[in-house]
């Protein structure tokens, strides 16, 4: 119960920090606009490549921005730990009676709000575009969780990295790495069956894919309920992973100070 009220406090007062500055939603929102209306437009004619499986790119590609805004949004969660670092907050923490697991949580749940909020967002963008959700309201609300589930993994592992690098430069160029690989090798902007052999191989093992590809099959006219719920088992997994490898740079930088 102590984890959970601690959990709840550190997610206010993370919450309160972007109560101070809701227009950061706004400003976060300009990339994947641009995904979704300039690449939706200038990609629109590849649904009449033969076995595209879609006849609206706009429809195609939602699903996707809305998993890579969530995806790209996490890679930059450990940013504000490393601030606290250098100002002494986390060391302040530590000091107090808060549970330390709750340090991580509460970042990850305040940052599972403003994801709720620019999916919504993004999906009222795609409708006014001309997309359409066949499932409505489980397919939407499957896709918000399953991009919940990815901010939450990479979330960790931003915060895990941030613990031990310690250094905005280094941490930057990390996640540099790993953001912009992971996003080409997945369905997002194109059907799998027409990626290159080792694209699609590769893109089996990749989470962002499991993700587009499970939101995207919630949303799809006749969902394939037991793929979804496969795709969210290695999500969880994979975030288990990370929420490991973030608890255990927490410990290493309790050690260290």
């Amino acid at each position: 119960m102590k984890a959970l009220n601690d959990t709840a406090h550190m997610t206010v007062r993370h919450l309160m920090a972007l109560w101070r500055q809701p227009w950061w939603i706004a400003v976060s929102l300009v990339q994947p606009v641009i995904w979704l209306l300039l690449f939706g437009a200038l990609f629109q004619t590849v649904v009449n490549i033969p076995g595209f499986g879609s006849d609206n790119y706009i429809q195609f590609l939602a699903p996707g921005v809305v998993v890579m805004t969530a995806f790209f949004g996490a890679g930059w969660t450990g940013m504000p730990v490393i601030e606290d670092i250098d100002r002494g907050v986390t060391d302040r923490f530590l000091v107090s009676p808060v549970r330390r697991s709750s340090l991580i949580s509460g970042r990850l749940a305040s940052s599972s709000v403003t994801i709720a909020i620019q999916s919504l967002i993004i999906i009222a963008l795609a409708l006014i575009a001309g997309a359409s959700f066949d499932n409505s309201v489980l397919g939407v609300a499957v896709l918000i969780v399953v991009s919940m589930l990815v901010a939450a993994a990479f979330g960790s592992l931003s915060i895990g990295l941030a613990l031990l690098v310690r250094r905005e430069e280094t941490l930057i160029a990390t996640i540099q790495f790993l953001l912009l690989p992971l996003s080409f090798i997945s369905v997002t902007f194109m059907q799998k069956s027409l990626m290159p052999g080792w694209m699609q191989t590769v893109s089996d093992f990749n989470p962002l894919n499991w993700a587009v590809e499970a939101g995207r099959e919630a949303v799809s006219a006749s969902p394939d309920w037991a793929s979804i719920a496969g795709k969210s088992g290695l999500l969880l997994a994979f975030f288990l992973v990370c929420g490991g490898f973030a608890m255990r740079a927490f410990r290493t930088y309790q050690r260290s100070v």
